[in-house]
């Protein structure tokens, strides 16, 4: 799909402490498909042929990081770099348990004050995944505190 340039649908995360002043951030394994090794903070995939976006949010969500929930609709933009081209559907949940990792999708991950993000983000060189960057500079812009 990717190969071969064609749209289709992906889900993004974002995980934020239930104070609102953090989020989960995490490194990918450097076995990934794509931008392996690199940091997000979004949580996603691919939406499957049977399932809305809603429910490939959750699935995602437990899947790669064992947080069980409903998240909450954010906003819908699309991403493309490259042969990489999706529709995006970006959700966010408040969490403040455990978290577990998928070891196939996550190395790491710790907790990252949104400061601390936005100044991060301000260096183009910080390996952090491309669509990521895009949808939190969004958030950031439109939804972000």
């Amino acid at each position: 799909m990717r190969e071969a340039g064609l749209w289709h649908a992906a889900t993004a995360v974002l995980v934020r402490s239930s104070d609102g002043r953090s989020v989960y951030v995490h490194r990918r394994t450097d076995t990934k498909e794509i931008y392996g090794g690199l940091h997000d903070c979004w949580a996603g995939g691919v939406v499957a042929a049977d399932e809305s976006p809603a429910e490939a949010a959750a699935r995602e969500l437990g899947e790669e990081l064992g947080i069980h929930g409903t998240p909450r609709f954010l906003f819908r933009t699309v991403h493309q770099r490259g042969t990489v081209r999706f529709h995006a559907f970006c959700y966010e949940i408040a969490w403040d348990g455990p978290i577990v990792h998928q070891p196939d999708e996550v190395a790491a991950g710790w907790w990252t004050g949104l400061d601390e993000l936005r100044h991060r983000l301000d260096d183009p060189e910080w390996p952090f995944v491309p669509d990521g960057r895009q949808f939190i500079e969004e958030w950031f812009a439109t939804h972000g505190s």
